[in-house]
């Protein structure tokens, strides 16, 4: 997992001057939540703006690490803040990127300024990081550089391979287990979603309103099936279907982003004037392979080998913004064979660095937890090769991402059943081609969560896509917001858009800063938005 968000907030300073947690002036409605807040917050904040987001401020909540000992042991949750300006307070609103794994302190500053200044204004946009995530302490980091090129090739095609891949598993989650014994056991969703309620007690507002994209829908599924009055609105995008966590979500991936991997070579075939790699996307797929074959005899610059290789090319299943990079350095390897690019690439979207490593370790610490996975390794085999015979880009490199899974130290928790009747109107959004978390997973969510709306982008393939440039789907985002208000339909979807056109082969230079350069407010909010996102989420 990549995560390029910069990190912000430290999580226990206090200083002399910091601002306390007393809102604006707010109306009628919110005038007992105001004074309470003023009343019961235990944050102090301290101002932490950046020149993109100059009015972030950053503070911390202690929390259990063990819910069922609440006096016992405690732990840092690092918070940010966007803080309301305007006379009507609607309360805070949460807002979590996905992972597990994902900080969430910079997407505060990113979802106050994509919003309408007059919508944003009405709530105080908490960012956080997940108990084990970047500055909430401890933050986990199980062995470090795990991806550290070259890899094994991610296809088990020799006994060889094989028992490298399995032998670095099961050494990740032997180190797990070891250097965190004592926090390990409490690292999971259900864990986490005690932390959201814990924040909202130190905020001292009687709800919170939540916005969660990627793994962050299933924050927001549990947490209203847990805490189902605090509940005031709930926004979720891009949706983990429930009924297949983890194994079998991830099976379902495989799927998807080879549709996408697929969707990609096609859009090559549309530009051959300018990739000159052909004008038929399965012989332009076929030369792909051949590329990856080639790397796994001899890596491009001592980095880039078959794994890594598709390292870079997953984020294209996420995101098409990042498709003109990925095609400029297919091309420039297949026709000029130049291997500059490939490795500028990787360096730019796929190599891990230390947050990675943090993330990977939390993404693998929940996921491994939550609930019970395959201990025999032939089903896994069986299964993933099942999988590959039909749908080879990310079968194998997906299965080694999750296989320490097979030998998590911890015991399991069963799954939540999120079905829930209880809560206000809900906002769904989905694309119908999204790769990481399939549009089967919006439905089930709309289906399982009574009172919901589901807005639909038709044909769209990105993850995350509120907030990403699609006027459509951003006017439904920002009339709940405003009052509460979703759409309803007598089909499936309640509402449908249509999808954010594929981008130009020009459109990689803009794309490339935004995700690597911290996100700069100039950038396109697609762009922004997808890396804060990261991957694997």
């Amino acid at each position: 997992m990549r995560r390029s968000t910069a990190v912000l907030c430290g999580a226990t300073v206090v200083l002399a001057g910091s601002l306390t947690a007393v809102p604006a002036q707010a109306d009628a409605s919110q005038s007992a939540q105001s004074a309470q807040s003023a009343q019961a917050s235990s944050i102090t904040w301290k101002k932490c703006g950046t020149d993109d987001y100059p009015t972030l401020q950053c503070g911390s909540v202690k929390v259990p690490l063990d819910y069922a000992k609440p006096t016992g042991r405690k732990i840092t949750i690092a918070l940010s803040r966007v803080p309301h300006t305007a006379h009507r307070y609607q309360g805070p609103l949460l807002v979590n990127p996905g992972g597990p794994g994902g900080s969430g302190l910079t997407l505060a500053g990113f979802v106050a300024s994509a919003l309408p200044k007059a919508v944003a204004s009405q709530y105080d946009v908490i960012g956080f990081d997940p108990r084990g995530v970047g500055k909430s302490k401890p933050a986990l980091d199980c062995v470090p550089g795990y991806f550290n090129p070259v890899r094994p090739d991610s296809v088990p095609s020799t006994a060889a391979i094989e028992k490298a891949n399995l032998a670095r598993a099961k050494s990740f989650a032997k180190a797990c287990g070891t250097k965190y014994k004592d926090v390990l056991p409490y690292i999971n969703t259900i864990s986490a979603v005690k932390d959201m309620d814990s924040i909202r007690k130190s905020l001292g507002a009687k709800k919170i309103n939540y916005f969660g994209y990627s793994y962050g829908t299933y924050l927001g599924q549990v947490y209203g099936k847990l805490f189902p009055n605090r509940v005031r609105r709930l926004v979720l995008d891009s949706i983990v279907d429930p009924d297949g966590v983890w194994y079998d979500d991830n099976i379902g991936q495989d799927y998807a982003f080879d549709a996408r991997h697929k969707a990609l070579m096609a859009w090559i075939a549309k530009y051959n004037s300018t990739y000159k790699l052909g004008t038929d996307p399965a012989k332009i797929e076929a030369k792909w392979y051949a590329m990856r074959a080639d790397l796994a005899k001899t890596p491009a610059g001592g980095k880039v080998g078959a794994s890594e290789l598709e390292d870079i090319f997953i984020p294209g299943g996420y995101y098409n913004g990042y498709w003109p990079t990925l095609a400029k350095a297919f091309a420039s390897y297949v026709n000029d064979k130049k291997t500059d690019l490939l490795v500028k690439a990787y360096e730019s979207i796929a190599a891990i660095d230390a947050s990675g490593d943090n993330g990977y370790s939390i993404y693998t610490a929940v996921q491994c937890r939550d609930v019970s996975w395959p201990r025999d390794w032939k089903q896994w085999q069986k299964d993933n090769w099942k999988v590959y015979s039909k749908a080879p880009f990310m079968a194998w490199n997906n299965a080694w991402y999750n296989a320490p899974c097979a030998f998590w130290p911890t015991k399991t928790l069963k799954p939540v059943n999120v079905a829930n009747s209880k809560l206000p109107p809900v906002l769904l959004f989905q694309a119908t081609d999204d790769a990481a978390t399939p549009y089967q997973g919006g439905v089930t969510v709309h289906r399982l969560l009574k009172h919901s709306s589901l807005v639909v982008e038709q044909g769209g393939g990105n993850h995350g896509i509120s907030l990403s440039g699609n006027a459509c789907l951003d006017k439904y985002l920002v009339k709940y917001l405003t009052d509460g208000t979703v759409p309803r339909g007598s089909g499936v979807a309640d509402a449908v858009c249509k999808k954010t056109p594929d981008p130009k082969p020009e459109a990689a230079a803009s794309v490339m800063s935004a995700a690597t350069a911290g996100q700069p407010a100039t950038a396109p909010s697609g762009a922004r938005l997808h890396g804060l996102l990261g991957f694997r989420g």
